[in-house]
């Protein structure tokens, strides 16, 4: 059985939005962000990213963290592809095709998608979208996104889904990164087959009731 480390407000989102949808059976050991806590190293501080027995398991002192039997993996991307690929049935790829598109659409979530919305999610959650250097700081990441994001729209100009016409792990990886982006409402309007698909994927009662105990948990 599989044990993910990390708190919902973190990427481990992604696996445990994973683990959801294929109802498999998991251990979940919140671990907090240690940047988070005024004291990470204090007696009664909660298991944190600096925590001793944390360290051992992640020397890096990031989460999610995925601990199945001997196998240990600290990329959210690659726990929910492996988590898929083991677990997930029709969620996972069928065959090497599937394989290797949900290879490609975990790096294309990660590299291409993921950093910009980081800078669009944070300058909104600060309250500094409408200051010049906040307004700088997301056109410069709205330019970054024009290109994966004119990809994916002409790709879902065709499909419903990212792989075989079916919601799988790609979906689920690719809309986790997207949702740093959602909060810049433009992008929206300029990406319409894109945000359309974003708002299917956000709708399954997995992701519903994932993000409802996300936003249950301390800011």
């Amino acid at each position: 059985m599989p044990t993910i480390y990390g708190v919902l407000r973190s990427r481990a989102t992604r696996p445990l939005w994973l683990l959801a949808e294929a109802g498999t059976e998991f251990s979940h050991v919140p671990v907090v962000q240690s940047y988070r806590l005024a004291d990470p190293t204090a007696a009664d501080a909660p298991l944190n990213t600096l925590s001793p027995e944390f360290l051992k398991i992640s020397p890096q002192s990031a989460v999610p963290v995925m601990v199945d039997g001997d196998l240990v993996l600290t990329e959210s991307l690659a726990i929910t592809l492996c988590l898929a690929r083991q677990y997930g049935g029709d969620l996972g790829p069928l065959d090497a095709n599937e394989l290797a598109l949900a290879e490609q659409w975990a790096l294309f979530g990660g590299i291409s998608i993921d950093l910009p919305g980081i800078d669009i999610i944070y300058t909104y959650a600060d309250g500094l979208a409408d200051t010049p250097d906040g307004a700088a700081k997301i056109a410069a990441a709205v330019d970054r996104l024009s290109r994966p994001l004119a990809r994916l729209e002409t790709h879902l100009t065709t499909h419903e889904y990212l792989i075989g016409n079916r919601f799988t792990v790609a979906d689920i990886m690719v809309a986790e990164c997207l949702r740093y982006s959602q909060p810049h409402k433009p992008l929206h309007a300029a990406y319409p087959k894109t945000f359309a698909w974003l708002a299917r994927c956000q709708a399954r009662p997995a992701f519903v009731d994932m993000m409802a105990r996300r936003n249950a948990e301390a800011a």
